[in-house]
């Protein structure tokens, strides 16, 4: 009997985890295939909450977090130790996700040793380095190495075209966030529980009409944090409106929001939510506002029009379709583009029902699909 194929997923953050744990579910189901799961724990507290909603428990965790930790550092250490995991494991092939720091280090630590690589959501592209930073140039570095890439839509599977990746490496599979956001919408359903954290502030703000916030880009940090501080707290002027923001840990995030934010009667500043409060804020959230790369996918899943603070985005479908629209980090455009919403019901309309790009929740079982077939020639 032939031994089955040993992947090795790597991931280290929130986001990652996300997307990644309907793909690992879907191997340990097949019985062609034997999953390792490494962490980086590039980001340790909001990665843990996924794997414990999601049950996973990894093979390795290298627990690389550290305070104030410069990018090089991070990558020099993600390098050296996830490639020490793949002397140990010898994996037939790594599967990475995104454009993380640990997605491109455990890129090319598997290329060092001339393993093959899987790249989930891949394709995406801003066209421009800088936006986002850095993951714009780590998502290029990947796409140079994968040899099988897993594009969320025709949009990103197009672009790596455009950059000479061989069309027959390119396979279209949806995007595993909508997999993800499907199963814990059932998991709540039938256990609510588990997303009550929100219920005191949901009381709180009874009668009011929720903006959801998310902010934590680090190309915004500096003047384009300090002007969506401010368009938020315009936002919150409103009487009809209240604004749930959970904040970031990101020192540079937290204090340029609770310094401008902190003790207004109409926002609620909290700790990072996990997954099930999350996909609670999302539903009962009427916009969310974001910098974000998820919540343009999550969102209009729930028929929740998307305004980001961005001036480009890797994920133009979104926009195209009309489900987002790029609103950069002037504070008077954000402002202006969130009451356009509020107080226009066509516009609002247009965007909460618009058709999501993103996938049909089918996506991992796909990529599992590929990576069978790919074993089997």
């Amino acid at each position: 009997m032939t031994a089955p194929c040993k992947i090795l997923v790597v991931f280290g953050t929130r986001p990652e985890a996300i997307k990644l744990f309907p793909v690992i579910a879907a191997l340990k189901a097949d019985p062609r295939f034997e999953p390792v799961v490494c962490v980086s724990a590039q980001h340790r507290q909001m990665l843990d909450q996924v794997l414990e909603i999601a049950g996973i428990v990894p093979d390795y965790d290298l627990d690389l977090m550290r305070p104030d930790q410069s990018l090089d550092a991070l990558t020099a250490a993600l390098l050296t130790e996830l490639g020490k995991v793949m002397d140990e494991v010898q994996p037939d092939r790594v599967i990475v996700q995104g454009d993380t720091a640990t997605a491109m280090a455990g890129a090319l630590a598997a290329y060092y040793r001339k393993v093959p690589v899987g790249h989930v959501e891949a394709g995406l592209r801003s066209g421009n380095i800088y936006h986002p930073w850095p993951e714009e140039v780590n998502r290029k570095i990947i796409g140079q190495i994968a040899d099988m890439h897993f594009a969320p839509t025709d949009v990103s599977a197009k672009a790596l075209t455009d950059e000479q990746v061989d069309p027959a490496r390119v396979h279209v599979t949806g995007n595993t966030v909508i997999d993800a956001l499907h199963w814990v919408t059932a998991r709540i359903a039938a256990e609510p529980h588990l997303a009550a954290g929100l219920a005191e502030i949901e009381a709180r703000f009874a009668g009011k009409r929720i903006i959801g916030v998310t902010s934590h880009r680090r190309e915004n940090f500096g003047g384009g944090l300090e002007n969506i501080a401010e368009a938020v707290r315009q936002i919150a002027e409103r009487p009809d409106v209240a604004v749930i923001f959970p904040v970031h840990l990101n020192p540079n995030v937290r204090a340029v929001m609770h310094g401008a934010l902190g003790g207004r009667a109409n926002v609620a500043l909290i700790e990072p939510l996990d997954y099930p409060n999350f996909a609670r804020l999302l539903a009962i959230a009427e916009v969310m506002l974001t910098d974000s790369g998820g919540v343009q996918e999550e969102a209009p899943a729930l028929g929740k029009p998307v305004l980001v603070m961005r001036e480009t985005t890797e994920r133009p479908e979104g926009v195209t379709a009309g489900t987002a629209k790029l609103v950069g980090t002037d504070t008077q455009t954000i402002v202006t583009e969130m009451f356009n919403l509020l107080d226009d019901k066509a516009a609002y309309e247009a965007m909460a029902r618009a058709h999501n790009p993103f996938g049909d929740g089918h996506s991992a079982r796909r990529i599992v699909e590929l990576l069978g077939n790919e074993i089997a020639q």
